[in-house]
């Protein structure tokens, strides 16, 4: 943003307030200084011809051509002076209707932009008639498969996403979060879902591999632990049994288990296996229809979600993901950041390369604006009033003043030179005829 500066007193023009003009605005000023002095010294120019004129126009007949041509000059720099004055204050001070427009009716003319902007640019078939003719989705799937464009994209998007998170309050996301997993996720009741869905499972076979993970699982660590069984059973013979006969029951019953799970692993008929395929037939029956099985189930489910420790763990969870994800976000190099750029990458060169996608994305944008400009063309209109109506008068007549009073002295300038040839061609015309 440009600096703003103090406006020395050598760059005030008369009638502009003491304020707080940027650079820009200093540049307009000085413009306007200058063009000012220029028709001022038009005007200076004309009357010193007439002076001339007029003392020597006895004694020089032609010099009354002069005379007419400076007196013309005059009267229309001094009307296109009092024209231009009226515009922006009273000519002189003096309360000379219709004079300082745009202060007294500043209200006036922000209604009529407003209204002005509302009827020709905000109409809906306007709006589409221009979209429709503007390749939106070319243009910006050509810019977007710049990669200095999609970064730029990407750390823009990054800035307010952190932004975004900063501002997030944890209790308030905590409080969202269990407010919609309980919604629609612990209010429902699980019983029927959970039984359907394990009926389809059972019945698809896709359960088999969880039993055998778990088997495999079991095996292993029968493989890795045969010291776990050590007086597992012997410790509850008679003392006077021999120890031999202690170590050989504890052997017995490893290997055992050990040859139960290795049967298990290899016959899939095996009765544990079917009795595992029974209990779950069963289970997911009693989850659909019977109602004491579901009131379990219930309160199973009730007692994890309301559990403090369930709680806390989701609150660290969360704030472990957004501390993650502020990390991501602010890393230049981070593979977040990658991804997002390739993403904006990829959808300009789509949107570059498909015709269909074009058409889609050009259609929704125009409907979009479409929509945006017919429901809220009035209140968008309204800003302009708005605006306006809360300026100062002094001010904006300076502000517009600023903006087009350059180019309104030259019309100062035009009327002196049309002025002088008119009076030229008048006192020429009626000195010819007339005489």
């Amino acid at each position: 943003m440009a600096r703003l500066a103090s406006v020395p007193p050598s760059l005030t023009a008369p009638g502009t307030s003491a304020r707080l003009l940027s650079p820009a605005d200093q540049e307009r000023l000085r413009a306007l200084r200058r063009m000012k002095a220029v028709a001022l010294g038009a005007l200076i120019l004309m009357a010193g011809l007439f002076v001339i004129g007029f003392a020597l126009q006895e004694s020089v007949p032609p010099l009354a051509y002069l005379r007419a041509a400076a007196e013309g000059g005059m009267v229309g720099a001094l009307a296109d002076w009092f024209a231009v004055t009226a515009l922006f204050r009273r000519p002189l001070g003096l309360p000379i209707p219709h004079t300082a427009i745009i202060p007294t009716r500043k209200d006036e003319i922000g209604r009529n932009l407003g209204e002005f902007v509302e009827t020709n640019f905000l109409e809906a078939e306007v709006v589409r008639t221009k979209l429709a003719s503007t390749p939106i989705a070319a243009r910006l799937g050509a810019w977007l498969r710049t990669p200095e464009h999609a970064e730029r994209v990407a750390s823009e998007g990054a800035e307010v996403a952190q932004g975004v998170l900063r501002a997030l309050s944890d209790e308030d996301v905590q409080d969202v979060i269990e407010s919609l997993a309980r919604r629609h996720l612990i209010d429902p009741g699980w019983g029927e879902p959970v039984g359907g869905w394990l009926e389809r499972v059972i019945g698809s076979g896709a359960h088999r591999g969880a039993v055998d993970l778990a088997a495999d699982s079991v095996a292993a660590w029968l493989d890795a632990n045969p010291e776990a069984f050590q007086g597992l059973v012997s410790r509850r013979l008679p003392s006077w049994v021999p120890s031999l006969a202690h170590r050989l029951v504890d052997h017995t019953v490893y290997n055992e288990a050990v040859a139960f799970v290795r049967a298990v692993q290899t016959d899939q008929a095996h009765p544990a296996r079917r009795a595992i395929d029974d209990y779950l037939v069963r289970l997911a029956d009693n989850l659909q229809h019977d109602a004491e099985t579901r009131d379990r189930l219930e309160q199973a489910k009730s007692a994890l979600f309301d559990s403090p420790r369930v709680r806390r763990l989701a609150a660290e969870a969360w704030g472990a993901a957004k501390q993650g994800l502020l990390r991501e976000l602010a890393d230049a190099d981070s593979a977040l950041r990658a991804r997002l750029r390739d993403a904006l990458a990829e959808v300009g060169a789509r949107l570059e390369d498909e015709p269909a996608l074009r058409r889609r994305v050009d259609a929704w944008v125009t409907d979009a604006a479409v929509f945006v400009v017919e429901r809220y063309r009035h209140d968008i209109a309204s800003l302009i009033t708005d605006t306006v109506e809360r300026w100062d008068p002094q001010e904006t007549t300076e502000k517009i003043e600023l903006m087009v009073g350059r180019d309104l002295q030259y019309i100062r300038l035009n009327g002196t030179v049309v002025g002088a040839l008119a009076g030229l061609v008048i006192f020429t015309i009626a000195h010819a005829f007339l005489g």
